[in-house]
């Protein structure tokens, strides 16, 4: 079939050049009236005129994007398109929807850019996120732009940095579990109900009180083993690091090393952050996630003396203590140093030594190995290196005197940093204890043959008075003898670490911290926030070796002076301070930003009590409260959610919020995936360059091989939506975006396919727009039977599909009812006005202009969706399947009201000929589904 050409084309035919008229023109009066503003119940953004003033409320968001200086590629946009479809359909529902987007502003990449090009990361970031913000409109996505902020607003970090002082002045109370402001905690050391360590409260000299108070607080000052980048100038979070020990940003060396170190007590809440799981409407695969990355175990801290010291470890099998053959301590923990003698003992294994003529020079040379390793790396290696500290521990449950080794398999920051190492019992120990010609005391029954480390149940063996026992009444049994001894006591412990909240660099939220003469934190007072970050000329770290561990790292804070060293008056009178110069990491300002969208005004709190209950409160007895939908990437699974539960239960604690989850469900978006090329070297090469030739790819006339992966820079494979809305229109791609398959799997893109969606959009234009003179051409003849019923059909699934998030199958359901209309001779207003309604949450700017063409004034915004009437979605029949002693033999169709003697008749009269003049000897009609006779 030939094309049409240009100059045939109808005047009013909805082509990519009419869509980019309409779709910014509604854009602006969007913009201009407001249509997505959602009313508060309390403050500036009260609305009592507003159409959904006082209706029932929905609180979506997305999972805020980082504004990278490339933009948004198609990718990005798809769990953007879902939440705003979703939301436009529960607007017209009825519903008060707040749907708002900010900016997660702060971090490394706008640094690492403002030290290759001396442009300040502030100018970098305004421009992205202006770039960003261009982009969201394009594609007509409904937030309420009143409430749009980014991380890096003074406005904004003002309220993280208060958040930081609400975490400093609280304790964790294990008696309540609950955190509870330090003041508290004063109080009691104060009147001796809580006693202090040592001496009493009385006999501690003001630094000795500050120094036990700091050790509680929740937000604390620590020497911690960090992945220290020389190259980056910062510590790194462990996912910021690659499996073969290096940056993930700029491939530089990371090495392991102690470092004084902002944490926050996240461990404190271990048990309440795995329990309260259960509240959540989550993918039951985070949820697992979230669960291993806190690993919370049961079973004992156990004390091993050792001279005047001793080595305390937490084991989850304390039954297995009589196999403990030797000691395990990692190579950063405090004891080792201590434990330490001059010389090896006469009877040291030679293997023990690692060739080094003394202890101090052995654990020297292997600490130096291990600080150039991961924890991935230190815990996944295969070959189990170690070296002898020279010191024996004492095993307390039968005296034996066991070697006390350093290895990297054991970390300074997962439990104690000790274990008791029973090869029999544990395959790592196993392959030590080989290595190292130590004894193995199997203490649980293998069976027969067994070869290695069995990990299994059985009863216990070896183990004196535990012999003959199960696993379960052993360690019950031992916990208790220890308690009774002192030897150890039972315990929780948590593979989850405190979390580390210090960052070396620059672009970054200040710490309200400064220091007094004694060295200890001083905490600023409300009235002094936001500590606003300064101007620097300089943010790259000074002078360093990247390939050295023990650089010393110098913040681009720590050189502005006049900043760094002030005067001020704490309420003691005018002294020097000097402040905290490393600053907050990133996962500071997304962690408390769902908050801040219910009243981003609000001068004098965090969020107006009545407006934070509105729209995040718990909606009955039970409920968890929190972001009614949150959607955004499983890649944040763990960590974001995680730190974002952790702050949010402090400030429910402490009396915030009322709401003691941020997000009651969460939903995972999939990814957009798209065609990558690789030429012969391996080399990705451009995908836009690539041509295809008789079944081949070739880049420059050379073939080149296609592969699969996420669209984004590292492959060359980027499609951006500004091309998209150039070529097709924004609504096009949308309905594209939506149609590809469910939203939570990921989706090849294929850009050739984009025009079938188009032309959807186009069938539907054509039912109301006349394309010649671009006059409606609806009638207000009723519609068929046949066809009023496929209307209210489509109407009840897209409404169940909408409220499940399959936009897919709702979309294929319009299509399916555009089919239907569009060879009738006249189209009805019936079913027009109804498609063009329900097509809105995924092509809004066109069906706006219907809407308006139709001869609606105003937005359909707020229209409601339509309703399915009951009469028509009944069935006109109900087919039987007939069995014959279990087989189907026939089916019949009856009335959905016929009674059961009437579908007995009709079953009977249809297997005549299978029944052959057998009597049967019972009739079961199953009402609805079958009818089974039995001969």
């Amino acid at each position: 079939m030939p094309t049409m050409s240009e100059s045939e084309t109808p005047k009013f035919r909805y082509t990519a050049a009419l869509a980019n008229e309409i779709e910014p023109r509604w854009q602006a009066y969007w913009a201009e009236n407001g249509t997505f503003h959602a009313p508060n119940p309390a403050g500036e953004l009260a609305d009592p005129g507003h159409p959904r003033a006082g209706a029932p409320k929905l609180h979506v968001q997305d999972m805020f994007p980082y504004p990278s200086g490339a933009g948004l590629h198609v990718g990005h946009p798809l769990g953007y398109i879902g939440t705003d479809s979703y939301t436009r359909y529960k607007r017209m529902a009825g519903f008060n929807v707040l749907h708002p987007m900010g900016f997660d502003a702060f971090g490394l990449p706008a640094e690492q850019y403002a030290v290759q090009t001396g442009t300040h990361p502030a100018v970098t970031t305004a421009a992205n996120v202006e770039r960003y913000k261009n982009q969201l409109r394009r594609l007509g996505l409904a937030y309420d732009d009143r409430r749009s902020f980014s991380t890096t607003d003074p406005d904004y970090y003002r309220w993280t940095q208060w958040i930081f002082l609400q975490v400093f002045n609280s304790w964790y109370d294990p008696q309540v579990r609950k955190a509870r402001p330090i003041s508290a905690l004063i109080s009691e050391f104060e009147a001796g109900t809580r006693p202090a360590p040592g001496k009493s409260w009385a006999e501690l000299s003001p630094v000795e009180r500050r120094r036990l108070i700091d050790d509680h607080r929740l937000a604390y000052v620590s020497e911690a083993p960090v992945n220290w980048c020389p190259g980056l100038g910062t510590v790194l979070a462990n996912e910021e690091v690659t499996p073969d020990g290096r940056s993930e940003r700029g491939n530089f060396p990371v090495f392991q090393r102690s470092l004084k170190q902002w944490m926050m007590r996240i461990t404190a809440f271990g048990d309440r952050l795995v329990e309260d799981l259960d509240t959540l409407d989550w993918p039951e695969p985070v949820k697992m996630m979230q669960r291993n990355w806190i690993g919370r175990s049961r079973g004992a801290h156990v004390d091993f003396p050792v001279g005047d010291d001793k080595i305390t470890v937490f084991t989850t099998r304390p039954d297995t203590l009589f196999g403990a053959t030797y000691m395990v301590l990692a190579p950063e923990h405090e004891l080792v140093d201590r434990i330490t003698p001059a010389a090896w003992p006469s009877s040291t294994n030679g293997k023990w030594t690692g060739g080094h003529g003394s202890p101090a020079e052995a654990i020297a040379a292997y600490r130096a190995e291990a600080a150039a390793k991961t924890d991935e790396q230190r815990t996944e290696g295969k070959e189990k290196t170690g070296v002898f500290t020279g010191a024996y521990a004492t095993n307390p449950v039968n005296g034996a005197s066991i070697p006390v080794f350093i290895a990297d398999y054991v970390l300074a920051g997962y439990g104690t940093g000790a274990i008791m190492a029973v090869p029999g019992q544990d395959e790592r120990d196993w392959a030590f204890a080989e290595v190292f010609e130590l004894p193995i005391i199997r203490t649980v029954q293998a069976p027969e043959d067994f070869e290695g480390a069995y990990t299994g149940d059985g009863v216990a063996i070896n183990s004196d008075w535990l012999d003959g026992k199960g696993v379960v009444e052993a360690k019950a049994d031992m916990i208790t003898w220890l308690e009774q001894h002192g030897h150890g006591r039972g315990a929780t412990t948590f593979r989850l670490r405190d979390w580390l909240f210090s960052r070396q660099r620059y672009w970054g939220e200040p710490f309200p911290i400064v220091y007094d003469e004694t060295g200890l934190p001083v905490a600023l007072p409300d009235s002094m926030l936001p500590v606003v970050l300064p101007d620097v000329d300089d943010f790259s770290p000074r002078t360093f070796d990247p390939d050295d561990a023990n650089s010393e790292p110098e913040t681009p804070l720590s050189r502005k002076k006049d900043w760094v060293n002030v005067e001020l008056d704490l309420g003691d009178g005018l002294k020097s301070y000097t402040r905290e110069t490393n600053t907050m990491p990133q996962w500071a300002g997304s962690c408390w930003y769902e908050l801040r969208y219910l009243d981003p005004n609000n001068e004098k709190a965090l969020v107006d009590p009545d407006n934070e209950a509105y729209w995040m409160g718990p909606q009955r007895d039970g409920d968890c409260g929190g972001v009614d939908l949150y959607v955004g990437g499983v890649e944040h699974a763990v960590l974001h959610l995680l730190y974002a539960r952790f702050w949010h239960k402090v400030l429910y604690d402490l009396g915030h919020v009322s709401s003691f989850e941020p997000f009651r469900k969460l939903f995972n978006q999939g990814y957009i995936q798209a065609y990558a090329y690789r030429d012969a070297r391996g080399v990705i090469v451009p995908a836009e360059e690539v041509t295809e030739r008789d079944g081949k790819y070739l880049f420059n006339g050379v073939e080149v091989i296609r592969e699969y992966g996420k669209m984004g820079k590292s492959l060359k494979n980027v499609v951006t939506p500004d091309e998209m809305c150039e070529q097709y229109g924004a609504d096009t791609f949308r309905v594209y975006e939506m149609a590809m398959g469910p939203l939570d799997v990921s989706r090849p893109w294929e850009t050739r396919a984009v025009v079938g969606s188009q032309r959807f959009l186009q069938r539907v234009w054509r039912l109301v727009v006349d394309e010649e003179s671009g006059a409606p051409r609806v009638s207000d003849e009723p519609l068929e039977p046949a066809v009023r019923k496929h209307l209210h059909r489509t109407i009840a699934g897209v409404s169940e599909d909408l409220d499940e998030l399959r936009f897919n199958t709702a979309i294929a359901k319009l299509i399916e009812l555009t089919n239907t209309l569009t060879p009738l001779p006249t189209v009805s207003r019936e079913a027009v006005e109804p498609l063009v309604l329900m097509l809105s949450p995924f092509a809004p700017h066109l069906a706006e202009e219907l809407w308006a063409k139709l001869g609606h004034a105003g937005t359909l915004a707020y229209a409601p969706f339509p309703v399915a009437d009951p009469e028509q979605l009944k069935a006109e029949s109900i087919t039987y399947p007939v069995q014959v002693n279990g087989k189907v033999k026939a089916r019949v169709e009856v009335s959905p009201t016929a009674a059961e003697a009437e579908v007995r008749e009709a079953a009977l009269a249809s297997v005549v000929e299978a029944l052959a003049g057998r009597p049967p000897k019972k009739v079961i009609v199953v009402s609805g589904r079958l009818v089974s006779v039995v001969v």
